[in-house]
């Protein structure tokens, strides 16, 4: 009987340790996210789901990320493609640092971090640029000749871009490569080549598969999903998915799965990238725009703007498990990880 009890002692304290284990884990990963209307963004633990800290932004917040040490955030000023600031923020003081003025590239929206820069598109001036927080300066920018550069996505080693133009119904593909110019041993210089891919008109959220084979966009205008075969820079397929009022595209971690939310209805609509097929659609608000998955694959949320809550749905059963608030009208989301 003893060593039974010592035995159940023992378990107790591997599971006390494994949960104090799990919560140290969490304690450097924090969720971001934007009210738009509150002009704030919101730390929110990943655990309780309970806001920790406020810190206030500019007046049209849209997108937010994090830097790769989790210690720095961004938040792009967009104003419909009429404003020009870039919000820094110290999640580590968990204040404002400075506000970056982008002129003459207007119209922030879609951002990124990658190879140590924070990307973004620059819908009123047709561009994309990027923040260099070494030198504290906008060091690049390229013109993509396309209406409304929206969302984008950038590799890791920083080569290859990727936009949606969401008024010309077109994705640009952006790939770096060195080409030599001047004396034979002048060093190689940077050059860039746009290929332009059709898709359809509304086409804004995006995101790309995690093997990066793919790219998948889905149209506001007709909720037609248009699949870009990124390897042979070409339209691969077209769905008539119907997700009308289409505004974000989010692959699962395991790739297996595409969450396409709609700010005009409040579904959640999620296809099976294999095949290609509608597996469920979750009505889960009134208006659903931002979505960001758990590193670990056990949850999505979704920003419900017009509901002024973010959805909780478990990715085993594909149901809604619960809400919480950040503030009036929730859609930029991000996770900041701190090693």
């Amino acid at each position: 009987m003893s060593r039974l009890i010592a035995a159940n002692i023992f378990l107790q304290i591997l599971i006390c340790s494994s949960t104090t284990l799990n919560a140290q884990s969490m304690s450097h990963k924090s969720l971001l996210a934007l009210s738009k209307t509150d002009h704030m963004l919101a730390i929110v633990d990943p655990v309780t789901l309970k806001v920790t800290a406020r810190i206030p932004v500019g007046e049209d917040p849209h997108e937010v990320i994090a830097s790769s040490d989790g210690k720095i955030a961004y938040v792009t000023i967009y104003g419909g493609g009429s404003l020009h600031e870039l919000n820094i923020i110290d999640l580590v003081a968990q204040k404002p640092l400075t506000n970056v003025d982008t002129r003459p590239l207007f119209g922030p929206h879609g951002l990124v971090f990658a190879n140590g820069k924070a990307w973004f598109t620059a819908e009123g001036s047709k561009s994309i640029g990027s923040y260099d927080p070494v030198s504290a300066k906008l060091d690049w920018s390229m013109g993509t000749g396309q209406d409304r550069t929206h969302m984008i996505y950038v590799t890791d080693d920083g080569k290859n871009i990727y936009t949606t133009n969401v008024s010309s119904g077109t994705v640009s593909i952006l790939t770096s490569t060195l080409t030599q110019q001047g004396p034979p041993n002048a060093p190689p210089r940077e050059n860039w080549i746009q290929t332009v891919v059709p898709v359809v008109k509304g086409s804004e959220g995006f995101d790309v598969s995690p093997n990066g084979n793919e790219l998948w966009t889905a149209s506001s205008d007709d909720g037609t999903i248009s699949i870009v075969d990124l390897k042979e820079k070409k339209l691969a397929a077209k769905i008539d998915a119907k997700t009308l009022g289409a505004n974000r595209v989010k692959f699962t971690p395991d790739g297996k799965q595409v969450f396409i939310s709609s700010l005009r209805n409040g579904e959640l609509t999620i296809y099976n990238a294999t095949s290609r097929k509608e597996v469920k659609r979750l009505k889960i608000g009134h208006g659903a725009a931002g979505i960001l998955m758990d590193t670990d694959g056990s949850r999505a949320f979704v920003a419900c703007s017009a509901d002024n809550y973010i959805a909780v749905i478990d990715l085993k059963t594909l149901e809604v498990t619960r809400h919480f608030e950040v503030g009036g009208v929730p859609d930029g989301l991000a996770w900041a990880i701190q090693p």
